[in-house]
């Protein structure tokens, strides 16, 4: 079963505020003045902050009042300023490995509330070449984390495992050879970044049809952007589903902060550092 964690988040702490403050306005003033009048019934006259009091707190409320602040802070911060993920394929080889956790960007692309994902203030949009996590067309929920290849109203091509890009061959330097895939260096716009290409493997082919989807090409529509992976024989992007709209996007991917790829392996921080 999938859970919506952003929303558990919310709620948590919504519902922990409002039991801290409805307490705090409906039943705590009767708690202070039986306080006070046990106090001085005791022959004690009291005249301290509301701390010198022996209040008695409901165990709920206690613990609603001890992580309120903790949930807000952490939906403030997992909400509009950074998220960490977990790469959990390889379709971003060679640029992210499988077990890496990365830091997303949530404000680079515009602010947006939580849950509804709503953008309320326009901060800046997708560039090309840019590692962008967002939430999948195909069933809207599931985070998939790609390369921009194509911005609002751009021709994208992909023939002969060659990428165009308004009828012009995206830049490429062969680097090497390693486990029968090929490195390029590929350049689009200001960004280079390594590529895979493994070519003696067929164009990727849809699994759900006959047809052969892994080349072809496509316009792209506005308010939406073409993604790609950069391990470009074994990555399920917009070649095969289609665009990127602007509303299901999460972030911009800027840094890797720790490797682990396994519960039976050894955490390693020999990646961490920004993503090209």
């Amino acid at each position: 079963m999938d859970i919506n964690f952003p929303l558990v988040l919310v709620l948590l702490t919504l519902g922990t505020g409002l039991v801290w403050l409805g307490d705090r306005i409906l039943f705590f003033p009767t708690r202070k003045r039986a306080a006070i009048a046990a106090n001085q019934n005791g022959g004690i006259q009291q005249h301290g902050a509301d701390e010198d009091l022996e209040i008695q707190e409901p165990a709920l409320v206690e613990m609603c009042r001890s992580f309120f602040p903790v949930l807000a802070v952490v939906l403030v911060l997992r909400s509009f300023l950074v998220e960490p993920f977990q790469i959990p394929s390889g379709s971003m080889l060679p640029t992210l490995e499988v077990g890496d956790f990365i830091l997303v960007n949530k404000f680079s692309y515009g602010i947006r509330l939580p849950v509804l994902n709503t953008k309320v203030v326009e901060l800046g949009d997708p560039q090309r070449g840019d590692v962008m996590v967002f939430r999948t067309p195909v069933d809207k929920k599931t985070n998939y984390i790609k390369r921009v290849i194509g911005l609002p109203g751009d021709k994208i091509r992909y023939q002969n495992k060659m990428l165009y890009i308004n009828n012009k061959p995206v830049s490429e330097e062969f680097i090497g050879e390693l486990n029968r895939l090929e490195m390029y260096q590929e350049q689009l716009g200001e960004v280079k970044h390594n590529i895979y290409k493994a070519p003696s493997a067929p164009l990727n082919r849809n699994p759900r049809s006959p047809q052969n989807v892994g080349e072809g090409e496509w316009v792209v529509p506005e308010g939406s952007y073409f993604v790609m992976g950069d391990n470009r024989d074994n990555s399920n992007d917009s070649r095969f589903w289609g665009f990127v709209p602007d509303e299901m996007i999460v972030g911009k991917a800027f840094a890797i902060w720790m490797h682990w790829e396994s519960l039976t392996s050894i955490p390693s921080f020999s990646r961490v550092g920004g993503i090209q």
